[in-house]
């Protein structure tokens, strides 16, 4: 018995130890302020004290919420989070006065900003992106300290926030043409074009807070529609950059920007059945209780990005070259915190055991640090509180059979989440079911292939899939079975949103309505149709109504 609790003791201490070390290890993660390099300091708080209601940027004197960084400084071993601001708590009755401009500024289309033929709407847009242009570095270093995303990605969602517009700007341009065409049938004249809704809520996601929110925000006012804003929780301090540009560029009340607990100014705003167009990207569990309070259903329109399960199914002939360094990026990119991530693994049990060492020795080479490091890939959490969920996770799979492969996988201080390889997954176990966002890669070994096809077709989601092979006519095959159940088959790659020409939607749970540049403007926008019967009068009418053919509305695309 001495020798038994001596050996328990024993093993305790070098558990004890061996946490220690892996605590230090990460501690060490974490910077001092004087190793944060110069060009990504903040060199004070962005305390946002000021608002953009109905065109007037006014003080704002009620609450503020505070926001602390994801990333906590290193003080000698002591790690303490770093406060990098406050924006304002708005009250519902601010919200509900967003809502009075926003309604003022549409007028029933007759506002001024509805009124806009495409081409001022065009330049009203152009300028703003120039501006936008001009706040790239005072964005990029703010968003960086609000989400620690890496700086490289986020200068190419910068970019591709640019891209995007341009892209759209054009769409538009073709559609205003195709509108200016006299339609002829059956002896009926009618001339078919694009009307705004009216008033559009658009609520973007933390993960992407410049370019998921602006890829709402600028086609819906392209189409001629009047915006209130709500950006995301984390992702908030940059739009004091904008608020100017904002004012400058578009007419009052055409832009509102509120900011604030989402129950507090949201709901009211659902509750008036005021608003026209829900334009929201996050949970499907706060999409319905937001349509839930609309009290006009069959009036609301609405564009949403919701979760969503992506899984990866790997054949026994894949290309393990191939699928692993597909998988690293799929998995990890972000941490994970990306609603096309891939987030479950279906491996042919012939190659999974290859498959995960090798998966394994990919893992042990990312990089962990802090944004500004090149070639990082796993940074700080946007949000911290969720860690314990992402434990739970974790220590329920391991409960019921589930084993960590890397190691410190599922290891965490404070923001920081080491990715957990699980394997021996189960459909028992939550994480087979349930969207993580985070870095954790579950992997279930599978005899038949109806294994994975079941689970997709049983799944809540229905976003994309990954399939991995080389043999074309199993990948036919497979294609056929699934295809049906999510809207984007990826074949030997990765799932991503882009392209952005190609449809981003998603079945069952996980979208209503497509993000694509070609689509997302029919979301904003609905066909009017003028007609008459084919008379000499009907004719000089339609002349009238259309606009000079040296009318260039291509301006400024």
């Amino acid at each position: 018995m001495k020798k038994q609790a001596y050996n328990f003791l024993k093993l305790q201490a070098e558990r004890d130890k061996a946490s220690k070390q892996q605590r230090g290890e990460l501690t060490q993660l974490f910077p001092s302020e004087s190793d944060i390099p110069e060009k990504f300091r903040l060199n004070s708080n962005l305390d946002q004290q000021r608002v953009l209601i109905d065109g007037q940027i006014i003080p704002w004197k009620g609450a503020l919420a505070e926001v602390f960084s994801p990333i906590y400084i290193n003080n000698g071993g002591s790690l303490d989070r770093k406060r990098i601001g406050s924006y304002p708590a708005m009250t519902r009755q601010a919200a509900l006065k967003a809502l009075d401009s926003a309604r003022w500024a549409f007028s029933s289309g007759n506002g001024t900003w509805p009124s806009f033929p495409l081409s001022r709407r065009i330049e009203s847009i152009e300028k703003f992106l120039e501006r936008l242009e001009n706040q790239k570095e005072n964005i990029l270093r703010t968003l960086l300290w609000e989400i620690a995303k890496p700086y490289h990605e986020l200068e190419d969602e910068f970019e591709r926030t640019r891209q995007y517009i341009e892209q759209v700007i054009k769409v538009a341009c073709q559609k205003e043409e195709d509108s200016l065409l006299l339609k002829k049938e059956k002896g009926i004249l009618g001339l078919i074009h694009d009307e705004p809704y009216g008033i559009a809520l658009c609520l973007g996601p933390y993960n992407y807070p410049l370019f998921e929110t602006f890829s709402l925000v600028l086609p819906a006012l392209l189409a001629g529609n009047v915006v209130i804003i709500k950006p995301p929780k984390f992702g908030v301090l940059f739009f004091d950059f904008l608020l100017e540009a904002f004012q400058d560029c578009f007419p009052p009340g055409a832009v509102n920007i509120i900011s604030g607990d989402g129950k507090k100014i949201i709901e009211p705003l659902m509750k008036s059945g005021e608003v026209d167009v829900l334009a929201f990207i996050g949970s499907a569990e706060t999409a319905n209780r937001l349509i839930s309070l609309y009290p006009r259903k069959n009036r609301l329109h609405s564009l949403l990005g919701l979760g969503a399960k992506n899984a990866a199914i790997v054949l026994p002939d894949a290309d393990l070259d191939v699928v692993v360094s597909e998988s690293v990026l799929g998995a990890l990119a972000f941490n994970g915190q990306r609603c096309a991530a891939l987030k479950i693994f279906f491996v042919h049990k012939e190659i999974e055991a290859t498959f995960r060492k090798r998966l394994l020795d990919a893992v042990s080479k990312i990089n962990l640090g802090m944004p500004w490091m090149e070639r990082v890939r796993i940074t700080p959490i946007v949000d911290p509180e969720r860690l314990p969920y992402l434990h739970e996770l974790v220590r329920e799979a391991l409960n019921k059979g589930a084993r960590i492969g890397n190691k410190n996988g599922g290891r965490s201080l404070e923001s920081i989440f080491v990715p957990a390889v699980l394997y021996q997954v189960n459909s028992k176990m939550r994480i087979y079911w349930e969207e993580q966002f985070g870095p954790i890669i579950p992997i279930v070994s599978y005899h038949d292939i109806k294994e994975p096809v079941t689970y997709i077709s049983n799944s809540p989601f229905g976003q994309q899939l990954s399939i991995f092979g080389t043999k074309t006519k199993a990948l036919i095959e497979l294609i056929d079975l699934v295809k049906n159940q999510v809207s984007r088959v990826n074949i030997n790659t990765k799932c991503q949103r882009g392209p952005d020409l190609f449809p981003f939607t998603g079945k069952k749970d996980s979208a209503h309505g497509d993000f694509s540049i070609l689509n997302i403007l029919n979301y904003f926008s609905s066909q009017a149709v003028v007609a008459a019967r084919e008379t000499e009068l009907s004719q000089a009418l339609f002349q009238s109504l259309q606009p000079p053919k040296n009318l260039d509305i291509n301006q400024g695309s």
